[in-house]
């Protein structure tokens, strides 16, 4: 339990502090170039790294798929980087990297770990639109200059899962999200570097019965609020009006979402906006962190039904406070 509460205090002095700690790794050299490049996620969620003991291998499985693994009472898939990012190692891959995503546990196999790089997110850029061009399978979410370890390059973990081990929900997940009953216009401001969960995040609000306005990071996010309150202070009408409820990712380049709720809750004008975390970060440690920094808030990703009835249950309370104090 002490060593649980350590974790605890240590990410909390991190949360909102705008800083990340990525572990970094490769997967071997582009067939095209013959380069080696470091890849890096979220130490947050790394479990565990381990050479990687015997995997059962179940038939028909995906190409990228290298096979099961049995750990502690739990089988957990386990997805082969290089394959499925086509590169070449000299050898098979046997570093395994546990990690835990959207409630989900699953490893991969990398050809070597190298070390834990704390920066801040605001070292943490979007990839310029030549270098999205060239990422074909849309994998590279942001990208990282180091002076030790060049370019990092930031993975889409989310657009893999779906590729590999957690396709796409379907149409009945979407449909079975009930609309928002709301007599006035409501719109959610969201952000999410995640091209694959802005879609989901997308399609469920539609089905939600709210406007939708997202923006790929907390920076681009804030840019837009700030200009929210301004509209809003020289109109002299309520933030609501324009803003009823903001939805963030936790893990974002250039501003986190921890440090964007902070910046919210720390505004006169924006403070009253309820502020969302929804994150792939799961588990009551990283809650705890949102509550620490105002969030309203939180919901791990991703299950449409579960995220619309969080922002239901906070903005049907917000919309009934606007009722009384109008009243």
């Amino acid at each position: 339990m002490s060593e649980l509460l350590r974790i605890i205090d240590a990410r909390t002095k991190l949360a909102g502090t705008n800083k990340v700690e990525l572990l970094l790794f490769r997967i071997g050299k582009d067939p095209a170039t013959g380069t080696t490049e470091t890849y890096g996620i979220n130490v947050f969620k790394v479990r565990e790294i381990m050479i990687a003991p015997h995997l059962h291998h179940p038939p028909r499985r995906q190409s990228a798929i290298e096979g099961m693994l049995s750990l502690r009472g739990m089988l957990i898939p386990v997805v082969n980087l290089p394959a499925y990012c086509g590169t070449i190692t000299d050898e098979s891959p046997r570093v395994l990297v546990i990690t835990e995503y959207n409630d989900h546990t699953q490893g991969f196999l990398v050809e070597s770990v190298e070390t834990i790089y704390r920066c801040d997110w605001s070292q943490v850029r979007t990839p310029p639109p030549t270098f999205a061009s060239s990422d074909s399978r849309g994998i590279i979410t942001a990208v990282v200059e180091t002076d030790e370890w060049g370019l990092v390059l930031m993975l889409d973990v989310e657009k893999i899962l779906l590729d590999t081990i957690a396709p796409e929900q379907d149409d009945a997940a979407y449909t079975a999200v009930e609309p928002l009953s709301s007599e006035k216009p409501v719109r959610v401001v969201y952000c999410d570097d995640s091209m694959v969960a802005r879609r989901q995040i997308e399609r469920t609000l539609q089905h939600f019965g709210v406007d939708a306005l997202g923006f790929p990071n907390g920076k681009r996010a804030w840019e837009y609020l700030q200009q929210c309150a301004a509209i809003a202070t020289a109109q002299g009408i309520p933030i609501s009006d324009i803003v009823a409820l903001v939805l963030s990712d936790i893990e974002m380049p250039e501003m986190d979402g921890f440090a964007l709720t902070r910046r919210i809750k720390s505004d006169h004008v924006l403070r009253s906006i309820p502020v969302v975390l929804h994150s792939s970060l799961s588990g009551t440690a990283n809650e705890h962190l949102g509550r620490s920094v105002g969030a309203d808030g939180y919901v791990s990703k991703f299950e449409p039904s579960r995220l619309a009835e969080t922002l239901r249950m906070i903005l049907e309370q917000y919309i009934e406070v606007e009722v009384r104090s109008n009243a």
